[in-house]
């Protein structure tokens, strides 16, 4: 299992409206492609951001997984709508440690 940590600053003051338009309009695309595992409004450090924890079995599934959702239509028009509330985007891979709860 590999985790994606994909953060979103969103502009100030919108990170409300950022979410409910995701919840309601990008998370059900998405999550044809990936797992998600949660998502957390961050309190500290860089505010205004989001963060998104995605689980793949590996980094050839996450790979083969964002190629099919580059090609889904419905995606690709939901993506301008979710552009303009973006300042900053970040991914990080992680793999779980052994004795990690998530495996």
């Amino acid at each position: 299992m590999i985790y994606e940590m994909r953060t979103y600053q969103v502009q100030p003051g919108k990170a409300a409206e950022f979410l409910k338009m995701y919840q309601a309009d990008g998370l059900p695309l998405i999550s044809r492609y990936a797992r998600l595992i949660g998502c957390w409004i961050k309190e500290s450090g860089v505010l205004n951001s989001t963060v998104f924890i995605w689980a793949y079995d590996d980094f050839a599934h996450r790979t083969s997984q964002r190629a099919l959702l580059g090609k889904d239509a419905e995606w690709n028009a939901f993506v301008p709508r979710m552009l303009p509330y973006l300042v900053h985007q970040e991914s990080v891979f992680m793999n779980p440690a052994a004795f990690s709860p998530l495996q």
